[in-house]
């Protein structure tokens, strides 16, 4: 198998140290949400190191596009399986998130024990401008790719319409995409007629399965040899429903949280929620990383015989493991059928059809965030109630000229003067510290 991906990626081909260390990069850098964190994949897999080429890494982004959880850090994991096999995807998987969830851990922490945010503000001021500049330069880097025709350029700017105006839940317009796609090109025929013969046999895809599931939900077999804490088991089986129904991102499933975990379980308050989201947002990963966060608080404060600290550590694990662990399955289970049903032309429409209503998530993303970062008030205006057809409107008044001024140089930094993210984000996180010493 491992040759088989080789030869088709690309001519440069990685070492496991090399994909270690790019990795790790990615993760340490992969602030802005799935939108700068899909952008900066491409440009350092596609652009900088040239490991895959442009339609691989979209025909990958495609199928993790049609995945529950964390699509940012399936592409990463399937970016690794594609270079080094299952080796490679652990490392990389891992890589992309182990770097968020150290840091938010440490975060919760610290909260737990002070709950003292009173640096948070001006950590975000900075960083959310900047970030903001490397979501839009990740957004023409894309759509300049993907968008190769008068269709798929159809298809974005209906994507975008769906999601902005008239609030279309993101599943929908994936599987609309899909369809649209599929029956443009179910005219197509296969390269490749014995496709069906290279499939893995079924039995093998089955053990698979098992074996997947038998590892997601170890820790319930631990826990209950152990004797471990309800709340830890708790945490394994709620966070386990979540992570196979989490289509569209963390914003889809956080209203549902939050309410599961300050009025049900009664883990946190709803301004302890809040916080935590923008600790969450404070660092790299995908945001979903937050449900770390809820595990930390509701172990260290229902902890059973063990040490609060210690407690809450196995709580915010917990919630990772039960919300990763699906993504590893998703991927090494179905990147093989998807990377040998690449050449069945009607699959690969259906496939190139979502990448152009990806453009049009990765817009809408971009638009809202923008306009969270630079207005400190935005509402959600309906314009025509009966049909739910409506945009979010910024208050002009709440311009936060601050923030504008910085996006503005960051997007100079990015755009003109081709600096790297690193620098960028230095510059902005250095900015927001400046402006809280200064009062």
């Amino acid at each position: 198998m491992t040759d088989f991906l080789r030869s088709e990626t690309s001519a440069t081909h990685p070492t496991l140290s090399e994909l270690f260390f790019v990795f790790g990069r990615v993760g340490l850098l992969s602030f802005g949400g799935p939108a700068g964190q899909i952008g900066m994949m491409h440009r350092v897999l596609v652009d900088e190191k040239r490991w895959l080429s442009e339609e691989r890494f979209l025909h990958a982004l495609n199928y993790c596009m049609l995945l529950p959880g964390p699509e940012a850090q399936q592409l990463a994991t399937y970016a690794g399986w594609l270079l080094h096999g299952r080796r490679g995807g652990i490392i990389a998987g891992t890589l992309f998130v182990l770097p968020g969830f150290l840091v938010i851990v440490a975060l919760a922490a610290a909260y737990a024990l002070y709950q003292d945010t009173h640096w948070l503000p001006a950590l975000l001021f900075g960083l959310k401008a900047g970030v903001l500049a490397i979501v839009i330069e990740a957004l023409l880097r894309v759509a300049k790719r993907a968008l190769k025709s008068r269709f798929l350029i159809g298809i974005a700017a209906a994507a975008f319409v769906a999601l902005f105006f008239f609030g279309v839940p993101f599943p929908l317009v994936i599987l609309a995409a899909g369809i649209s796609g599929f029956l443009k090109a179910r005219g197509g025929r296969s390269t490749k007629p014995d496709v069906e013969s290279k499939v893995p046999p079924l039995l093998r895809q089955i053990r698979g399965v098992l074996v997947g599931i038998f590892i997601w939900q170890m820790p319930l077999l631990l826990f209950w040899l152990l004797a471990a804490p309800s709340s830890l088991i708790e945490l394994q089986e709620f966070f386990s429903r979540l992570a196979v129904v989490t289509f569209g991102g963390a914003y889809a499933v956080l209203a549902y949280v939050a309410q599961v975990a300050v009025e049900t379980h009664h883990w946190m308050t709803a301004s302890e929620m809040l916080d935590g989201l923008a600790l969450a947002e404070a660092t790299p990963g995908p945001l979903v990383l937050v449900l770390s966060y809820i595990g930390f608080l509701a172990a260290f404060r229902h902890p059973g015989m063990l040490d609060p600290m210690l407690a809450g550590v196995l709580g915010a694990s917990v919630a990772a493991w039960a919300t990763f662990v699906p993504s590893f399955i998703f991927i090494f289970l179905g990147a093989p059928y998807v990377e040998r049903l690449r050449d069945n032309a009607a699959l690969s429409g259906a496939l190139s059809a979502i990448t152009g209503a990806v453009v049009g998530v990765i817009l809408n993303l971009s638009v809202w965030f923008g306009l969270h970062v630079l207005f400190g008030k935005v509402d959600r205006v309906e314009l025509l109630p009966q049909i739910n057809f409506g945009m979010s409107l910024p208050d002009w008044h709440s311009l936060d000229l601050a923030s504008l001024a910085l996006f503005v140089v960051s997007a100079i930094m990015l755009f003109r003067l081709k600096f790297g993210m690193l620098p960028v984000l230095g510059l902005c996180i250095g900015a927001g510290f400046i402006r809280l010493w200064l009062g």
